[in-house]
């Protein structure tokens, strides 16, 4: 799951996952919880067929306000199914199968993009542009760091 803190942005939640719902066409069931101060938006696109062929798509999106900015998290199903579904389709078809999963694969990762544009659009608008990371803060996570310090102790990410 990719993990990204905006400091100072107060962001309406019910706004953004109005604009987040807005990618998912009439093939996806969606869903939005609450559960406590986050709110979760879960996509799924999926039938047999997809199922047996690697093509089903599924997307976590969690929004969550946080003391001085807003966290959200995007993740989607595991590749994993994909490659163990292409080493089968290679097996039986003589590679002729193979680009089913890497479809597949292609699908969500261009779901999960556009999920990320639509927040980061929706980021820039709310302050009006850029959003930087917080002066000693790692731009992931929001986890204060010394000075100097390559990587954040807290999420690894690279400052």
């Amino acid at each position: 799951m990719d993990s990204r803190y905006y400091p100072g942005v107060e962001a309406d939640v019910f706004k953004l996952v109005s604009e987040l719902r807005s990618i998912f066409d009439q093939d996806y069931e969606v869903q939005t919880m609450h559960v406590a101060s986050t709110t979760v938006v879960q996509a799924r696109k999926s039938s047999t067929l997809r199922d047996l062929t690697g093509l089903s798509a599924a997307l976590t999106i969690r929004i969550t306000p946080e003391a001085g900015g807003t966290r959200v998290d995007i993740g989607m199903q595991k590749w994993l199914d994909k490659a163990a579904i292409a080493a089968v389709a290679v097996l039986l078809s003589a590679g002729l199968l193979a680009a089913v999963p890497a479809l597949g694969a292609y699908w969500q990762y261009k779901l999960t993009e556009d999920a990320w544009k639509i927040v980061e659009g929706y980021m820039s608008r709310k302050t009006g542009g850029y959003v930087p990371p917080r002066t000693g803060r790692c731009g992931s996570c929001g986890a204060a760091h010394p000075a100097g310090s390559a990587f954040c102790s807290s999420c690894g990410a690279k400052l």
